[in-house]
């Protein structure tokens, strides 16, 4: 039964990492589903080979971390879109609030049970995060209600478990009475808990003492610092760019390139200060799959400079490999196309190597300059100077979210497939370009890869110069 529900619902690979509420209930199943089947009474009469078959592929299966991983990543979704609890755990990717319409309609529906939502709201409730736990965790005690009386081998939580949860969170947040009231129904259910019963007790006697709430109560979501709500799908205007800033355009450039003579670049121009342009159709289907399928054997764990070290963050959640331009044909095709519509120099040391991202279930990066902000960043290790321009190139479209989202300059450019996006950090005259600040807004669904150029400022003295303006 466990194994036809399984391959009913990920028949279709691409669409299990596509669609986050399928990718997370595929790492929870592979995770602690199957265990829990595996090691159930009903399994006990094919015990001895079902504990051998499960142990054969134990080490390739998602671990505690994936699964906690993915379910912070529906936790962020749920925050920076703004979508419903409820509407997620019947697979339906809405905003809070009746009548609006679906952010993203994946072709194929799935519902969350009640204990993948116990689990998100677990680790929600684990980090002291009671606003995330209490959204999850009413959702789970709500689908536990209907299903109470029917058990599911490969759960491992309960109406009760959910309902003392909840109580707690409740309790945390403030809400005495509804504490109470939920501690009740445990009792209705497991009368014998002493440890709820106690609890019961505590509640009553802090009502009757007046206590109906406790200070710092948690009423709203977390801060979190990643889009604001206009920029996430992409464009910020209801109208053209171009009609309220004249000097947009889109043009074909050859740069004084001959390179580019037989195919100009095609370049749009999408904001003025901070300068960014977007370049069409930079690179091929071919080229991108060869780039993805370099990178793959190589991905790791993204990390940031901290101080003079790097280290993983939250606030930045990708996989990267970094790719030389020996490594294929292609990439040093890519890298002479980039020189070509930049115009600078890309020898090393005076860029960086290429390097490939793959944003995954939720994933996103959190605002950030590409340059160094201190001069202990380990970017000056390259003895090249600061990075003065970035270059991205969007190796996949995406089907919901991703964008990158220019913060200070309040206004954000979509994932358009095979583009290269491309920016100065610094300022002619060496200083960092404070309207940079630019975040990955998370990837609602689909995949998103991309591919970053970094340049450095030396070698570039001849092909960027200072102007007259100290100040430009």
């Amino acid at each position: 039964r466990f194994y036809e529900k399984v391959q009913a619902l990920h028949q279709d690979p691409k669409a299990s990492v596509d669609n986050p509420l399928l990718a997370f209930s595929l790492i929870k199943r592979l995770h602690s589903d199957w265990p829990n089947v595996v090691y159930s009474d009903e399994a006990a009469e094919n015990t001895q080979a079902l504990h051998a078959g499960f142990k054969e592929v134990e080490q390739e299966l998602p671990g505690t971390e994936d699964l906690d991983g993915a379910a912070r990543a529906l936790m962020r979704l749920q925050d920076v879109y703004a979508l419903s609890v409820k509407g997620m755990a019947n697979g339906v990717f809405q905003r809070a609030g009746a009548g609006r319409p679906p952010l993203y309609s994946p072709g194929r529906r799935v519902s969350l049970s009640a204990d993948d939502c116990f689990h998100v709201g677990k680790v929600a409730y684990d980090m002291g995060d009671y606003y995330h736990s209490i959204a999850w965790l009413e959702e789970a005690v709500s689908l536990f209600r209907l299903s109470y009386g029917s058990w599911n081998p490969e759960d491992r939580s309960s109406l009760e478990d959910a309902l003392d949860h909840l109580a707690f969170s409740y309790f945390m947040a403030g809400n005495i009475s509804h504490a109470l009231s939920l501690s009740r129904e445990f009792l209705h259910y497991d009368p014998s808990n002493g440890r709820v019963a106690r609890n019961v007790a505590k509640y009553e006697k802090l009502l009757e003492m007046g206590m109906v709430g406790l200070a710092g109560g948690c009423h709203g979501p977390p801060p979190h610092r990643c889009c604001p709500s206009h920029m996430l799908f992409g464009p910020l205007f209801s109208q053209p760019a171009t009609e309220l800033h004249p000097h947009l355009s889109c043009s074909y450039e050859t740069n004084g390139n001959p390179y580019l003579l037989l195919q100009p670049a095609k370049k749009e121009m999408v904001w003025i200060q901070p300068y960014v342009a977007l370049y069409h159709d930079f690179i091929s289907d071919a080229e991108a799959e060869t780039i993805k399928g370099l990178a793959g054997p190589w991905l790791q764990r993204s990390v940031v400079a901290s101080g003079e070290k790097q280290q993983k963050a939250e606030y930045r959640i990708s996989k990267s490999a970094w790719l030389k331009d020996t490594a294929d044909p292609v990439v040093r095709a890519l890298e002479q196309r980039i020189a070509a519509i930049t115009g600078l120099d890309l020898r090393p040391p005076y860029a960086e190597y290429l390097q490939v991202v793959n944003y995954g279930l939720g994933g996103h990066y959190e605002p950030h300059f590409d340059h160094a902000t201190s001069r202990k960043s380990p970017l000056y290790r390259m003895k090249s100077g600061n990075r003065i321009a970035t270059v991205m190139i969007y190796l996949s479209a995406v089907e919901a979210g991703g964008s990158t989202a220019f913060i200070y300059a309040n206004f954000s450019v979509p994932v358009v497939k095979n583009a290269a996006l491309f920016w100065w950090n610094l300022r002619r005259n060496g200083d960092g370009d404070g309207d940079t600040l630019h975040a990955g807004c998370p990837v609602l669904a689909g995949d998103k890869w991309v591919a970053n150029k970094w340049i450095h400022e030396h070698g570039q003295e001849f092909r960027r110069p200072c102007s007259a303006d100290p100040q430009d």
